[in-house]
């Protein structure tokens, strides 16, 4: 039984001297990151393939059980929708081939403009690629939320290719109007969907976005408790984003919720300790 938590990044300015030593080299933020954390988005990879030595730099970083969820490029999934991309998808499986089991789940994030009437696309997507990775899907069309019929038709495409739908949880962020320029800028950019909970593989994987104040994000996922408390007791292996407008506190917010679930369910294995972000001193 492991839940695994993480954030959208594993460096971040705010987290210097707090979080991560400061100064600390960029290739050592991310060992340092996975002190606190055991999983990360990988939303760099949507807007550049990496070269491998790039992404074997990332493997030496972290242990064998640290979770990474890629992105797929966005010229695979927005620009060219699925289709006719197949050198750019090679590229990107390619690059990360040196994550082994470290790559948890392939992330296909899809835009807001792919439809029900889209789903046969991704189901020929889905039969195309390797059965050596693992793959989850988010989508952002109202209507997979809204009707029955295209959220039945979409998982069960899924679920013939073993993929896992990803929600983006956004509907306590979006419950009272934005307080700081950080809020201000998702309150526009953000998607606005409704809630769901539903898991259909061993492995959920969950995006959570709270607010810039930390108490009105732990009072948003309280939900969230419960559902991940009981895909743990049935067995599965969760993963949980935790996401806020500034990222300032994410670290320690996503430790707060493997805590406040380990505190339901104390057999869950414990996070790592991680280092002091600053030498301690006598004065």
């Amino acid at each position: 039984m492991r839940l695994h938590v993480g954030c959208a990044m594993w460096t971040h300015r705010s987290w210097q001297g707090r979080f991560l030593a400061h100064p600390l080299p960029a290739h050592e933020r991310l060992r340092a990151y996975a002190e606190w954390c055991t999983a990360v988005e990988g939303n760099t990879t949507f807007y550049a393939t990496p070269v491998r030595e790039t992404v074997a730099s990332w493997a030496a970083q972290t242990g064998p059980d640290f979770r990474f969820v890629p992105k797929l490029p966005k010229v695979v999934t927005h620009e060219r929708r699925l289709t006719g991309a197949d050198a750019e998808l090679r590229a990107f499986l390619d690059a990360v081939e040196p994550l082994g089991p470290r790559a948890h789940a392939l992330w296909v994030q899809l835009p807001g403009s792919f439809g029900p009437g889209d789903v046969p696309t991704l189901a020929r997507f889905l039969r195309g690629l390797p059965t050596t990775h693992r793959y989850a899907v988010e989508v952002r069309h109202p209507a997979f939320f809204t009707d029955p019929g295209a959220a039945r038709a979409l998982e069960e495409t899924l679920d013939r290719a073993g993929a896992e739908w990803i929600p983006f949880d956004t509907t306590a962020f979006f419950r009272t109007p934005p307080t700081s320029d950080a809020e201000r800028e998702a309150w526009l950019k953000k998607p606005r969907l409704p809630l769901r909970t539903r898991a259909l593989t061993d492995r959920p994987i969950v995006r959570y976005l709270g607010r810039d104040d930390p108490a009105r994000t732990v009072e948003g996922w309280q939900p969230w408790l419960d559902v991940v408390t009981g895909w743990l007791r049935e067995g599965r292996s969760p993963t949980v984003f935790v996401h806020t407008p500034d990222n300032a506190d994410a670290p320690d917010l996503a430790r707060r919720f493997h805590d406040q679930v380990r505190a339901r369910l104390p057999e869950v294995a414990p996070l790592p300790e991680p280092a002091p972000a600053a030498p301690t001193t006598l004065f």
